[in-house]
């Protein structure tokens, strides 16, 4: 389908052995820009042993498969957090993590899922992001 693209960023780990794509991008005025989930792995599959790390290379890889559909974090208008172990001291390490990325500009739609566990051992946080852009990606 030509209003369609599927996009695995460089700097990003390769999912499609996992069968599936980092980013799907719905053509169209407005483009809607949908980011699978996004753990905090490191290009080379590696995790931080550290929740707040993780947060952090989250948003990273995050920013990262947005910037491959032409879009920002100021693009997006939904996220899904899925967190292993819920506390409110998690809950307080990703608030802050968010406030600081989104600079006192409104934040999107947020709904966090505590887990048992996700996709890696070790693996303590993934972000979905659904994001509306204006712009194409190039």
């Amino acid at each position: 389908m030509s209003h369609l693209t599927f996009i695995n960023p460089p700097g990003l780990y390769n999912p499609t052995a996992n069968g599936y794509s980092h980013v799907a991008v719905v053509q169209g005025s407005p483009r809607w820009v949908f980011i699978a989930g996004q753990g905090g792995e490191l290009a080379d599959g590696s995790l931080p042993a550290e929740f707040a790390d993780q947060v952090d290379q989250a948003l990273d890889n995050l920013v990262t498969a947005l910037a491959a559909a032409g879009a920002t974090l100021h693009d997006v208008i939904k996220f899904t957090v899925l967190v292993v172990d819920h506390t409110e001291d998690r809950l307080a390490v990703l608030s802050r993590a968010l406030r600081e990325r989104f600079e006192g500009r409104p934040a999107p739609a947020c709904t966090l899922i505590p887990v048992p566990r996700l996709a890696l051992d070790g693996m303590a946080i993934e972000i979905e992001a659904t994001a509306v852009s204006r712009t194409t990606a190039g």
